[in-house]
């Protein structure tokens, strides 16, 4: 079974764009109107259509994050479509749905295997959440925006340069369209977050020099392999620890502080140097072939930098923030806590909604009220930062932002399908490219 076809061909054929024409699939501004319509004369609520591409952990949470934001938007949110490589994922997110008191999604709207993505495009959606490996990212972004749809993305956006090229072609097409995209770096609709930037950029705490940032932990899941399956479906399983799926743990969790120093910046690194390795998670069948540390130095324009560190091994200190240095006072940034120290202090003590709910609530006010909310460059920006970090990491060579843009080094392949696939070799600096 094939995933797609191949990244040239899907650039010179368009199936996305042929798809939309031939279903007819509503735009932005007729689905604007029919809810408009559907409001006049006190009629009930107006109804928000939602389908998913990923029913695992984070597809499932952000689904029922989005039914939730519909109680505040405004909206009906109804679950429409699914799709997943894996029948009993899809079906566990249909259950979930069943148990929570909602509608089920009919067995005619729930799609499994390599090519689901693009029959949940080609639904009566609205809005389509994109939650599979970051691998797939891109290419069921580009068919989702073909298909006229508004999305929830997660982060991060693809794991190379050419699917960082291929979500920016696409990032553009929707704006173009009209259609609303929101990230899954949800630190950017975290109250905290928000009002701390607002106090950094305003000058509170003078003119940023340097920044810190930090995600340090223990391991995270892992799912061994099973001897009856392929290479390939093994690897999909176990995908965090698969650079070709997962981007490498700098790519697929650091993306969220990266994210961060890029709003306090307000600009692109211009390189990055920087080392990692694996010295805790040694056991290539549970563990792949990624980097379990990494320490990076980023070069900003204006003579600013920022250090980043993330790991992942047991037994080690946690700590998860951004600290910001400017000329006249610091800023501390962490989920639900912020404050600045200097002539300026300042102490988050305000309330917020959890920012993964208050993410959908922003998308679909903007839908609503068709508000210009449009985070496809922005967060396709932030993911070529962490990997540009890991080409560095794993070559031992500095990286500029140029390099990484341009980068043929494609780790997906142009197809996908079950059967066997060589793990990828651990990097070794000064040797791998």
């Amino acid at each position: 079974m094939t995933m797609n076809p191949s990244r040239r061909t899907f650039f010179t054929t368009g199936i996305g764009a042929t798809l939309a024409a031939t279903l007819a699939v509503p735009t932005a501004f007729s689905f604007l109107g029919r809810n408009a319509l559907a409001q006049e004369g006190g009629a009930a609520p107006m109804k928000l259509r939602i389908a998913v591409i990923g029913c695992g952990g984070r597809g499932t949470g952000a689904m029922f994050n989005a039914i939730e934001a519909g109680k505040s938007s405004g909206y009906e949110v109804e679950v429409v479509a699914l799709g997943d490589l894996f029948l009993e994922r899809a079906a566990r997110a249909n259950e979930g749905l069943v148990k929570a008191g909602h509608h089920e999604v009919s067995a005619q709207s729930v799609f499994t295997g390599f090519d689901a993505y693009k029959q949940v495009c080609a639904s009566n959606c609205d809005l389509v959440i994109l939650a599979t490996p970051p691998g797939f990212r891109s290419i069921h972004f580009a068919a989702a925006v073909d298909a006229h749809k508004h999305v929830f993305t997660e982060k991060p956006v693809a794991v190379d340069g050419p699917g960082i090229r291929r979500f920016l072609a696409a990032a553009a097409k929707s704006k173009e369209l009209g259609l609303k995209v929101v990230a899954g770096t949800q630190r950017r609709h975290e109250q905290c977050y928000i009002e701390a930037m607002a106090r950094i950029h305003g000058g509170d705490i003078g003119k940023v020099m340097a920044a810190r940032c930090y995600w340090n932990m223990g391991s995270l899941w892992n799912v061994a392999p099973d001897a009856s399956k392929t290479d390939v479906e093994n690897q999909v399983r176990n995908w965090l620890y698969h650079a070709w799926l997962s981007g490498d743990h700098i790519v697929e969790q650091h993306v969220h502080q990266l994210d961060v120093m890029q709003w306090v910046m307000q600009a692109d690194p211009m390189l990055v140097r920087g080392v990692g390795g694996r010295q805790s998670r040694t056991d290539t069948q549970l563990y792949g072939h990624i980097f379990d540390h990494f320490g990076l130095e980023y070069v900003y324009p204006n003579d600013r930098f920022v250090l980043s560190m993330c790991r992942q091994q047991d037994g080690t200190d946690g700590k998860v923030e951004e600290l910001i240095t400017g000329s006249e006072g610091t800023a501390s940034l962490q989920s639900g806590a912020a404050s600045i120290t200097g002539p300026k202090p300042w102490r988050f003590g305000g309330k917020q909604t959890g920012p993964y709910l208050q993410e959908h609530i922003d998308l679909q006010n903007a839908i609503r009220n068709n508000l210009p909310v449009n985070e496809g460059e922005q967060v396709a920006k932030s993911t070529l930062v962490a990997i540009m970090g890991r080409m560095a990491a794993y070559s031992g060579k500095e990286v500029t932002w140029e390099q990484a843009l341009h980068s043929q080094e494609e780790l997906m392949p142009e197809s996908v399908e079950f059967g066997s696939r060589p793990q990828a070799p651990v990097a070794i600096p000064g040797k791998s490219g």
